[in-house]
């Protein structure tokens, strides 16, 4: 199964989503995750982006992974973690596909990172070696963990870097059919049709099911969480006007356009 969110006239639904002819379409309500309680709501059958579309998560958290990829550790200058390095974006950071990424005043510097991430589906707390982590993912959806790049390094940590409103554009979809852990998906960023950044999540260091692991050992993973799982090589800036498009085939493409706040 593959859905999506969006705005209808009545207010907004969940609703089935189909590939017809290359093209995604919408093509019946569903029931909405069992932490949302958005009502179904009928709807003319017609192309994803030709609705508007909302965030088709609500997390109570978003956990991140930094450097999971080694080129992508290597072209900032930084070593290769030991262990998961993770940090926390605010659900207020969410940003849907077809919205714009708002750049800060105070930074000069706001990089693009594309990125596969888990959306979980039950409880998730100790999550053992021996346990199965498909047991705990509702399915896989796009993330833009945008940044701003100055402000991280400036402040060392980085909530305000990554946690601006806007800094998490996700969707436009959440399939229950990939498995990535399975077979490995090839991801995809472009900005202004010019491919910055493919890899494979062959390539990851940590692995979902160790990600799960990890972060389960000392947070509980709600429903509707989201674990961007970390970016590959060949982040770079974004300028007013720029449009950034991330792809997994299966997952559709997450487009946003680029704007000064």
């Amino acid at each position: 199964m593959r859905y999506a969110k969006f705005l209808t006239p009545d207010g907004p639904t969940y609703a089935l989503v189909e590939t017809r002819d290359q093209i995604l379409y919408a093509v019946s309500p569903t029931d909405s995750p069992e932490e949302d309680p958005t009502p179904k709501r009928a709807f003319p059958v017609a192309p994803l982006d030709q609705f508007r579309l909302l965030p088709p998560v609500r997390p109570s958290k978003i956990v991140c992974v930094g450097r999971n990829y080694r080129d992508h550790a290597a072209e900032l200058g930084n070593e290769v973690p030991k262990e998961p390095l993770l940090f926390l974006k605010p659900p207020s950071s969410l940003l849907a596909s077809g919205g714009t990424i708002r750049m800060p005043a105070l930074s000069r510097r706001v990089d693009f990172e594309g990125e596969l991430a888990v959306v979980i589906g039950r409880n998730c707390r100790n999550l053992r070696p021996g346990d199965d982590a498909r047991g705990y993912i509702r399915g896989y959806t796009l993330v833009n963990d945008v940044t701003a790049r100055d402000i991280q390094k400036s402040d060392g940590q980085w909530t305000r870097g990554k946690g601006w409103d806007t800094f998490c554009p996700t969707g436009p979809l959440v399939s229950t059919e990939l498995d990535p852990m399975e077979s490995p998906v090839t991801l995809t960023t472009r900005v202004n049709g010019e491919i910055r950044q493919q890899a494979s999540t062959a390539d990851l260091i940590f692995p979902i099911p160790e990600l799960l692991r990890y972060i389960s050992a000392c947070m509980t993973l709600l429903p509707g969480d989201l674990i961007p799982t970390g970016t590959p090589a060949g982040v770079g800036p974004l300028q007013p006007g720029d449009v950034v498009e991330i792809s997994i085939e299966s997952l559709g493409i997450l487009r946003n356009s680029v704007a000064r706040e």
